[in-house]
């Protein structure tokens, strides 16, 4: 049953990120007015808010834009640093929303980085239990399948945590950017539309991972709570 969920989790995904693709190829075709390109867009959003420490850089690959806050940097991909369209401003706008985000040290953003090596362990150990079972672990009784079972919970469990909490950290970088681009008048109209369209789409991705980690979760609990019975 759980391979089942998994596997539409993932075909749901695949079909967000088709999705995603395409409406950002379609509106990287929609030129600025201002002209900027992604890059000045966003040095322009951080000097705006007063940050002077942030640098932009390009990395490759497509659709890797990220904000590092270890080096407070804000990565954008060629297709974004380069381009002068609505996709690039939007795409730009959102991850120095995470900028600003570090910078006012936003509860939620804190409360992620602080996760990110709980999660990479919890990970880690989830692996080693299933390797382990394969194995044939459990015939030698290095741990029982409840206690297995406990620290997958465990695990499993901070994973969804870090999933759940990613939502308002994404959600709330694309409310700064968006509104940013409205006050400062870089996209207009129908641009204001399809930036906000774009980033909306974006974060179905994360609501789909999140909810795909609760649902693993629960039928770990669910399978504990059985086999006690």
């Amino acid at each position: 049953m759980l391979f089942v969920i998994i596997i539409g989790f993932m075909l749901l995904s695949m079909a967000v990120g088709f999705a995603l693709k395409n409406r950002f190829a379609a509106y990287s075709k929609v030129p600025l007015r201002s002209g900027l390109s992604g890059r000045e867009v966003a040095e322009k959003m951080l000097r705006d808010n007063g940050l002077y420490d942030v640098q932009v850089t390009c990395v490759p690959g497509h659709l890797t834009d990220h904000y590092n806050p270890a080096n407070k940097t804000v990565n954008l991909s060629p297709e974004v640093y380069n381009g002068t369209n609505v996709a690039a401003a939007a795409v730009a706008a959102h991850e120095c929303g995470h900028a600003v985000q570090h910078a006012t040290a936003y509860p939620f953003l804190q409360f992620r980085s602080a996760m990110v090596p709980i999660v990479h362990f919890s990970s880690q150990i989830i692996n080693f239990i299933f390797i382990a079972s394969l194995l044939g672990a459990f015939a030698f009784h290095w741990f029982s399948y409840d206690l297995a079972l406990l620290i997958i919970i465990a695990c499993q469990g901070a994973i969804t945590l870090f999933s759940l909490v990613t939502l308002p950290v994404e959600f709330d970088a694309t409310r700064r950017g968006l509104a940013w681009l409205n006050s400062t008048g870089l996209t207009h109209g129908e641009e204001h539309t399809k930036a906000s369209k774009a980033l909306s789409l974006a974060a179905t991705t994360y609501v789909i991972a999140a909810l795909s980690s609760l649902t693993v979760l629960l039928y770990y609990i669910l399978q504990y709570l059985g086999n006690r019975d």
